[in-house]
């Protein structure tokens, strides 16, 4: 009988983990998600849509990275989906009538929401042009980049300066938001494969502004020769899968492996980082410990490795030293934050970078605030009231005993996605059940229209019932 096949590139099998967990440390269905969005699809231009294109890579993996906006969609229409998806940040990219790129950083489902202006930006294929050994494009973005913050909050800011102490608080702990904690303890050091920088810029006339980075961080081990670091390459390749030919070096013109080494005929000798003459930067380098796999030795090997590692007492031979480096991905950008609203792309503004109010002034705006809001929950109120009258109405006319025909047409007379409802440069949910007609229907109350509309359609529905009987 056949050896029964098992599936190991699309299944969970030896090569591939059984949790997420196990590739980054710290995947969990609780982490924040991201939509990162361009307001107006047909209006931003192509350098908006490639800077929206390249943020979404940098919030990779938890952000929704093949999103398709149309040019009829709105923000109510985003903010709708937040709750199913489980998103809990939006960034929003648009561009004003003067030319200006802006960006919003809200915070579903409730806000805050940061207004920021991006006075400059360069775009990924740009940083990637200006490099001479560009990177990325591989397993960098599996999982979500290490965020790094600096001088966000200042000693000597406090409630009466320019940008309040509470302002920069409340920023920090938006932009932690962003991505899921890291744990020391859990986390492999493997899974770490970017950085995020976010560096603000001191100043005293009461700017916010923010520097945006991304880098990859890459390793190479410290104290080979450059020729020794190429064997190791190619002894790991000589054990993987991949193709053969291309990694590995040409000895074929050489007597010796020394002479690889020494650099042939007329080489300098074994030469490492540390005998080369120059001073190697120390402060790049990390002591990193060896995860690769043991060999499993017999009984009598284990005691003697033992006895061998009590001799050299407090030495560890699977700690090596490497040397790390960032290479910039890409994008840039200089944020300038503008104005903090304390709802989701709505509501009080709570700082203004130009706007400045007096006591009374902020006074009557909390009482117009408290107004709408107490309007607005009476007209919720009364809107679900119509909407149970009617429910209690259409019961009893079917508990009196009409025809089982009647109810039927009754049903086909309301049509909930009737495109007269809707005028040209109207809402549109884009599918999204519920949303429009909500807010037609609130419109209608409140021009007063609703109750012309419901004698229009008690009209048609007993001429409808005299039809039948005759």
């Amino acid at each position: 009988m056949a050896r029964r096949r098992t599936k190991k590139r699309t299944h969970v099998g030896a090569n591939n983990p059984v949790t997420p967990a196990a590739v980054n440390g710290h995947a969990n269905t609780r982490d924040p998600k991201s939509m990162v969005i361009r307001i107006g699809a047909g209006e931003v231009g192509t350098s908006v849509s490639q800077l929206a294109t390249d943020v979404r890579r940098v919030m990779e993996p938890g952000t929704a990275s093949r999103l398709k906006e149309r040019k009829a969609n709105r923000l109510r229409d985003y903010v709708t989906m937040c709750g199913p998806l489980g998103v809990t940040h939006l960034l929003l990219f648009s561009r004003s009538e003067s030319g200006n790129t802006n960006l919003r950083l809200a915070i579903a489902p409730r806000g805050p929401t940061f207004h920021f202006r991006v006075e400059q930006y360069s775009l990924t294929k740009d940083v990637r042009r200006a490099q001479r050994h560009p990177r990325g494009g591989g397993k960098e973005y599996i999982t979500p980049p290490l965020l790094v913050m600096n001088n966000f909050t200042s000693p000597t800011s406090d409630a009466n300066t320019k940008v309040p102490r509470h302002l920069e608080s409340l920023t920090t702990t938006a932009f932690q938001s962003l991505f899921p904690p890291i744990n020391p303890q859990t986390t492999p050091l493997k899974s770490i494969k970017r950085v995020l920088l976010l560096n603000r810029e001191q100043s005293d006339d009461g700017t916010f502004i923010v520097n945006f980075r991304h880098y990859a961080i890459t390793t190479k081990a410290v104290g080979l020769s450059r020729p020794l670091r190429r064997l190791k390459a190619a002894e790991k390749i000589l054990k993987s899968s991949k193709d053969k030919k291309g990694g590995l070096p040409n000895l074929g013109k050489l007597n010796d492996i020394s002479e690889f080494l020494i650099g042939g005929e007329n080489g300098e000798g074994y030469m490492t980082d540390a005998t080369s003459g120059s001073e190697p930067d120390t402060d790049a380098e990390v002591e990193v410990l060896e995860t690769a796999a043991k060999k499993v030795h017999s009984g009598k090997a284990r005691a003697a490795e033992q006895e061998g590692d009590d001799e050299e007492a407090g030495t560890n031979n699977n700690v090596e030293r490497r040397a790390v480096k960032l290479v910039e991905l890409g994008p840039r950008m200089r944020l300038r934050m503008t104005k903090v609203e304390e709802g989701l792309c709505s509501g009080k503004v709570m700082w203004h970078e130009y706007v400045h109010k007096t006591k009374e002034e902020i006074r009557e705006l909390e009482e117009r605030w408290e107004r709408r809001k107490k309007e607005k929950e009476a007209r919720k109120k009364q809107q679900k009231e119509n909407v149970e009258k009617k429910r209690k109405a259409k019961a009893g006319s079917n508990k009196s005993g009409e025809a089982e025909g009647v109810g039927k047409d009754d049903k086909m007379d309301v049509d909930e996605s009737d495109s007269d409802l809707y005028e040209e440069d109207a809402f549109d949910s884009e599918g999204l059940e519920g949303d429009a007609e909500e807010q037609v229907n609130a419109r209608m109350e409140e021009g007063g229209e609703w109750e012309d509309e419901e004698e229009e359609i008690a009209k048609s529905k007993r001429s409808k019932k005299k039809s039948l009987r005759t």
